[in-house]
């Protein structure tokens, strides 16, 4: 039986053994956390409180630390942990980043959890910078996030038709490079792309409806035998809900959801922010309830 202050590798474990999904809730607006982490206790629901670098260079989340502190006002144990989202080596721009000091910082902050995206590099480059962070991590005893495959959506320019990527499996995780980036890394759960696209961030696009994306259940299946670790699917958003349900049994442990939640609070800032707030908190409800029908996990996971 886990403790409520249980870590967050061994709360994601114990999650695929019970065959709960993990939401993770991405913050680019500080005000939206508080509505998270409201609707997430009101449903007895265990969730991570996540920012991406993108957050706090292209929205408003402030800084690794502005989440933090926010974080620390509103957090509950029994329901939150922190987590450091794509912190890609290569990002959306095709720009290098400082991606070791950045997450050397978010250790030094406390995060509960960090991810290093290194899936815009060859196979062998992204083992060779996956292994630097998670060297990192793990002598500060929290886990890694790591990915392989092409998880698309955030470039800047337009996205291939859908219908062509999917048919295609272009970016698709290949279940033969996971078991060798797996084995040669030792992440502790591993982002895969099997359909999943992220939601558009540009300023141009950002407002527009998601694609309705599917997933890949057969190659799910593959990489999930092939490297029994938790997996993660980004760019929750949009995706039917069948798919989803079938890949919660296919060792997807964890779900990331970003637009759905921050739309709803775009829409709605610039005439009240108590009003956006709100919105925010009840597409939460929907997400929890209905959705990925995930009410009182909490209580499964850490059994009150």
């Amino acid at each position: 039986m886990l403790n409520s202050d249980a870590g967050t590798g061994m709360i994601l474990n114990d999650a695929l053994k019970k065959g709960i999904v993990i939401p993770g809730f991405n913050i680019p607006y500080l005000p939206m956390m508080e509505p998270v982490v409201r609707a997430l206790r009101d449903t007895d629901t265990f969730g991570l409180i996540m920012v991406a670098r993108l957050e706090w260079i292209k929205f408003k989340s402030g800084s690794m630390k502005s989440i933090r502190d926010e974080y620390e006002k509103l957090k509950d144990i029994r329901f939150t942990r922190l987590h450091l989202d794509h912190v890609p080596v290569i990002d959306e721009d095709n720009l290098l980043t400082d991606f070791e000091r950045i997450v050397t910082e978010a250790i030094d902050l406390g995060y509960n959890s960090v991810m290093i995206d290194g899936s815009r590099l060859s196979l062998e480059e992204n083992i060779e910078k996956t292994r630097v962070v998670i060297e990192l991590a793990h002598q500060a005893g929290i886990p890694v996030e790591a990915e392989l495959g092409a998880v698309m959506g955030h470039e800047s320019g337009p996205l291939p038709p859908y219908e062509d990527l999917f048919a295609s499996g272009k970016g698709f995780t290949s279940a033969a490079e996971a078991k060798r980036f797996v084995r040669e890394t030792r992440t502790d759960w591993l982002s895969v792309a099997i359909g999943n696209i992220h939601g558009a961030i540009s300023a141009a696009t950002r407002t527009e409806k998601k694609i309705e994306a599917r997933l890949a259940i057969p190659q799910l299946e593959k990489i999930n035998d092939a490297v029994h670790i938790p997996l993660v699917l980004h760019g929750g958003t949009g995706i039917a809900k069948e798919y989803l349900m079938q890949s919660f049994k296919k060792g997807i442990a964890k779900i990331n959801i970003a637009t759905a939640i921050r739309q709803p609070y775009e829409r709605l800032m610039n005439d009240s922010a108590k009003a956006a707030q709100e919105a925010v908190y009840n597409e939460m409800l929907d997400i929890i309830n209905n959705q990925l029908e995930i009410a009182g996990s909490a209580s499964r996971i850490f059994q009150y």
